[in-house]
């Protein structure tokens, strides 16, 4: 019998790089808040038999509000994020309780990710147990030395090995569990936290492979004031399409 599969969306972010006074996720584009954009895929999806929203702490009603308004059915649980993306992971995942599913953790600024990108990692989930969204870079990538008077080129890598990472990050519940627990017991994570969820397993769970799915461009991050325009311009791209 297949896992539950559960969509977490983390929303705990307050938008400070967009230059906005309330949380980006919340702002609109293309007539919907981003959330919201988010919230359709993950509810349309057939391989979601539910979703766990983490909202900034102060607009967990807003995204009540929202759920109620859009009949968001699939939401069973709006929590509170913590004062970073680790944080607000472990929250989720103490949220879902100890019993075993698949879990996909997406960032909620995330709103154009294709349904095919679910349905790929849903399955994936199948017959591994850690999956990432990626997609190549498309930029030449080189490590910075230090120099007298700043930087300069140090190492070349090798662009046809490199890999963009994306969200989902998906995992079999009890493996991004362990890897949290160990995380949290280990005095250095504090002062060096992983940037993602991958890069906790990664870290302390090196002998879990982490298989990956391919990702699009269009599944961008709204991150800075640009990006707003670039989703808008998207959305009716696609729209028109």
């Amino acid at each position: 019998m297949d896992s539950r599969s559960v969509g977490v969306l983390l929303a705990g972010g307050v938008g400070q790089r967009v230059g906005l006074a309330l949380p980006k996720q919340l702002v609109e584009v293309a007539g919907r808040t981003i959330l919201e954009h988010s919230l359709a895929v993950f509810e349309c999806a057939l391989e979601i038999d539910e979703i766990v929203v983490l909202m900034t702490p102060g607009y967990t009603d807003r995204v009540a509000e929202i759920v109620e308004r859009g009949g968001y059915r699939k939401v069973t649980q709006i929590v509170e994020g913590g004062a970073s993306r680790s944080e607000s992971t472990w929250r989720a995942l103490r949220a879902l309780g100890t019993e075993e599913c698949d879990v996909l953790l997406h960032d909620a600024v995330r709103p154009l990710l294709e349904p095919r990108i679910i349905s790929e990692c849903v399955r994936a989930l199948r017959t591994h147990q850690a999956v990432n969204v990626a997609i190549p870079s498309s930029d030449t990538v080189f490590v910075a030395a230090p120099a007298a008077d700043g930087e300069v080129v140090g190492e070349m890598l090798d662009r046809a090995v490199l890999r963009r990472s994306q969200t989902p990050q998906c995992f079999k519940l009890s493996v991004i569990r362990e890897a949290y627990e160990r995380a949290f017991a280990d005095p250095e994570f504090a002062s060096r936290p992983a940037t993602d969820d991958c890069g906790v397993v990664l870290r302390y769970l090196p002998e879990v492979p982490i298989h990956l799915v391919a990702g699009s461009e269009r599944n961008i991050k709204v991150t800075h004031p640009a990006d707003l325009r670039i989703a808008e311009l998207l959305f009716k791209l696609a729209a028109e399409a």
